[in-house]
């Protein structure tokens, strides 16, 4: 699906010697075919929290009709440093320039994880975080108002959201956050699907740790890299007005679309559509 090790199992083979051996991965590398004008940068999709990979369905189906590869990663959903370095290290696997597309909390590591990277061509959000430095999307989100994941300023958790502590591999106490069912179609999807999709994306939801949320970012990547940024008018999740205030800082080509905080499952052809505007940018 995009450019790689040769291979599947000759990958494997390789990977797991190379490891044995001390030496890094990347030294095998095979000779990329993809050269000058025929080469389609690589579309890597990430996705934020309260949703999985499944939720670009719609854009890769597209952009795959379209002739560029794609990825769409799982993002681990930890915390932000260690889910950028995750991302980091995946990129390095890809050869060719690439777009980088985040969505929703997936801004906030993509804006960590291009950083430093000379082949991340465009950065593109949608409906995202796009953090400056020392900045925290529970930081951001608060700054506006319009958000639906809280009827209570004053509540020390938002008040759609639920917690489930877990134990952490250190032994410490980790906390877990998910959107509760019964408000998942309004704060997520702004009540722009039917009950029934609805419920089936409440319930296959993926938690994001409170560490996640509250974690400082680090050098954002929009500061050097091109960005482009689709603003959802009708975002119960990040209000609109954050969208707009995160693009203009980055400078970023923007779009506005009447859509959910999950644009991409309510119009992937609008997402689509910049992703591919950034890919044949010059």
């Amino acid at each position: 699906m995009f450019h790689h090790r040769p291979g599947r199992f000759a990958a494997l083979a390789i990977t797991g010697l190379a490891l044995a051996a001390g030496v890094s991965p990347g030294a095998f590398a095979a000779p990329d075919h993809h050269t000058g004008h025929e080469a389609k940068p690589t579309v890597v999709l990430v996705h934020g929290a309260w949703a999985d990979s499944s939720s670009w369905s719609g854009v890769v189906k597209r952009l795959q009709a379209d002739g560029y590869p794609v990825a769409a990663p799982a993002t681990p959903l930890r915390g932000l440093r260690s889910d950028s370095a995750y991302l980091a290290d995946y990129l390095k696997t890809i050869r060719g320039p690439i777009v980088l597309v985040g969505h929703s909390y997936g801004g906030a590591v993509i804006t960590n994880a291009a950083t430093g990277n000379p082949h991340v061509k465009a950065l593109v959000y949608i409906a995202a975080f796009a953090p400056d430095k020392g900045e925290s999307a529970a930081e951001l989100i608060g700054k506006f108002p319009g958000s639906h994941l809280s009827d209570d300023p004053n509540a020390p958790l938002p008040t759609a959201l639920i917690p489930v502590p877990f134990t952490q591999a250190d032994g410490s106490t980790g906390t877990d956050l998910y959107i509760k069912p019964d408000k998942y179609r309004d704060v997520f999807l702004s009540n722009q699907v039917n009950r029934a999709k609805a419920a089936e994306l409440a319930t296959t939801q993926r938690p994001i740790t409170a560490q996640a949320v509250g974690e400082p970012s680090g050098t954002p990547a929009w500061k050097t890299i091109p960005s482009w940024y689709l603003v959802a008018d009708g975002d119960h999740t990040i209000p609109a007005a954050a969208e707009r205030a995160m693009a203009s800082r980055a400078h970023a080509h923007t779009v506005e679309v009447d859509g959910p905080h999950a644009v991409a499952v309510t119009d992937p052809h609008a997402v689509t559509r910049l992703v591919e505007r950034a890919a044949t940018a010059r």
